[in-house]
């Protein structure tokens, strides 16, 4: 894919590695849709990329399908929808309450899934779709079963999304980055984050997942 021109809509851009994907895109020259909750950071991030603001709730069951339809208008069609939306939670599953199992689901798995399904729809041959998983998908961790399962399920998704994206020509890149310190556990919706080493910096996963994009991989090289 060429970034440079690109019609990219970035959702989850109000947090620390969407707010990433978004500068490092901009850099290269895509033009941005950028998604998210909260208002305030939301707007930063639109000024910042020079991109247009979507406030917009990707756990309601239509917000993913009407997000790609705004951003669309917006910008005149698509070329990639990248979804960086994500929350977390820790402890024991003994003490993990239903509540916080489907936020989990609802922001990590269904979301992207949902958002996926319109992206579809939108993209034209060469487009693309890349979501952010973790790397507890592939090393499911003591202390976040939940969160792990969240995100091994998207992963999951994306292996067969990416065989069936192949006959629309859409590329589909699953990313799982390492712990990256974008201030996500200092948000859990429960419990207290175990002893972390250093994380990794936001910008150089993004610069990896951009590069990956632009090399139509299946997934990223994050080092």
């Amino acid at each position: 894919m060429e970034i440079d021109g690109a019609r990219v809509l970035v959702a989850g851009a109000s947090g620390g590695m969407g707010g990433a994907l978004a500068r490092e895109l901009a850099d290269r020259g895509a033009r941005l849709a950028v998604s998210g909750r909260h208002p305030g950071r939301l707007a930063a991030i639109a000024t910042a990329t020079g991109g247009v603001a979507l406030v917009r709730d990707l756990t309601e069951p239509t917000g993913p399908e009407q997000l790609v339809a705004q951003a669309a208008d917006a910008l005149g069609g698509l070329d990639a929808v990248v979804c960086a939306a994500g929350v977390v939670a820790f402890g024991p599953v003994t003490e993990l309450d239903d509540r916080v199992l489907t936020q989990l689901f609802n922001v990590n798995t269904l979301a992207p899934i949902r958002l996926s399904r319109a992206a579809l729809g939108a993209l034209g041959e060469g487009g693309a779709i890349v979501n952010v998983s973790a790397i507890v998908a592939d090393m499911p961790t003591a202390g976040m079963a939940a969160y792990s399962a969240s995100k091994a399920a998207l992963t999951a998704f994306d292996a067969a999304l990416r065989r069936e994206a192949r006959r629309a020509r859409v590329h589909v890149l699953d990313v799982r980055p390492p712990h990256t310190e974008t201030g996500l556990t200092e948000r859990p919706l429960a419990g207290e984050p175990p002893r972390l080493a250093q994380g990794r910096e936001p910008a150089d996963i993004a610069r990896r997942i951009v590069d990956a994009l632009a090399a139509d991989a299946a997934e990223a090289d994050l080092g």
